[in-house]
């Protein structure tokens, strides 16, 4: 009897950081694809990074910012890349570097594009009003541009914190993911121009916002909206007021009656 032909997987790298990665990997695994290199965050901003090489201890590693050296761009070039995929990797992706995989780049980032570029998407959503989701697009040089190969959009609820709300999107996220694989396979992943505007947020905004001004006016729907967008899993993201000399930090919790 002949042996079943495999058809060949496409070279992908993959680049990720934090427990979505760790998914990811494990979603391609899954599908009997092993990627040829990882890229993986080191230092300040390194999530279970160490988690994912020993899951593929015979494929290259590349940590940190390595993949920008002459070495670095050297290796990714020797192994011929189809795609390289982004998956929260903390690290902008040079021009040098994406020309390398043949048919692109893909990322995948917690916000409904072209809204809410860049950092704490949830938070924005919610003192901004602007619509939610998940995305995944190919990667151009600036920050979270590049057309939509698929992205879904998800209702942000009143009682929602920013907290709340991403844990949501991490989800939303995974189902894009799988949803992806099978046609990045096929090299069918659509690639359509995204709607103009939507903002970018840069890491050190959310700061501006935190600071209350006790003698402020304002209406209490915009106060609620602010304490629910300030209210991550750090605190110190959180919002704050000082008296006496004393700065106290605030974080809220919202339950639907019923």
């Amino acid at each position: 009897m002949a042996t079943p032909r495999t058809e060949r997987k496409p070279r992908l790298a993959y680049a990720a950081n934090r427990r979505l990665g760790v998914r990811g990997l494990e979603l391609l695994l899954e599908r009997g694809w092993e990627p040829v290199a990882l890229l993986l965050a080191e230092g300040r901003s390194e999530s279970h990074a160490d988690e994912m090489a020993e899951r593929l201890p015979n494929v290259p590693v590349l940590r940190g910012q390595s993949f920008r050296t002459d070495d670095g761009l050297a290796r990714l070039r020797s192994l011929e890349l189809d795609y390289l995929l982004s998956v929260h990797f903390p690290y902008l992706i040079p021009r040098k570097v994406l020309e390398l995989a043949r048919v692109g780049t893909l990322n995948l980032h917690p916000a409904y594009l072209p809204h809410n570029r860049g950092w704490h998407t949830p938070s924005w959503a919610i003192l901004e009003g602007t619509p939610y989701g998940a995305t995944l697009h190919w990667v151009s040089e600036g920050v979270d541009t590049g057309d939509i190969a698929l992205r879904k959009p998800i209702e942000v609820k009143p009682d929602e914190t920013a907290h709340r709300l991403y844990q949501r999107v991490l989800g939303l996220e995974e189902d894009l993911l799988s949803q992806a694989l099978p046609l990045l396979e096929s090299e069918s992943l659509p690639r359509v121009a995204p709607e103009r505007g939507g903002a970018r947020h840069r890491r050190a905004e959310l700061a501006a916002a935190q600071a209350l001004d006790l003698d402020e006016r304002c209406p209490i729907g915009e106060v609620i909206d602010r304490m629910r967008a300030l209210t991550t899993d750090r605190w110190d993201e959180a919002a704050y007021f000082e008296k006496d000399g004393v700065r106290y930090r605030i974080r809220v919790e919202i339950q639907e009656e019923g």
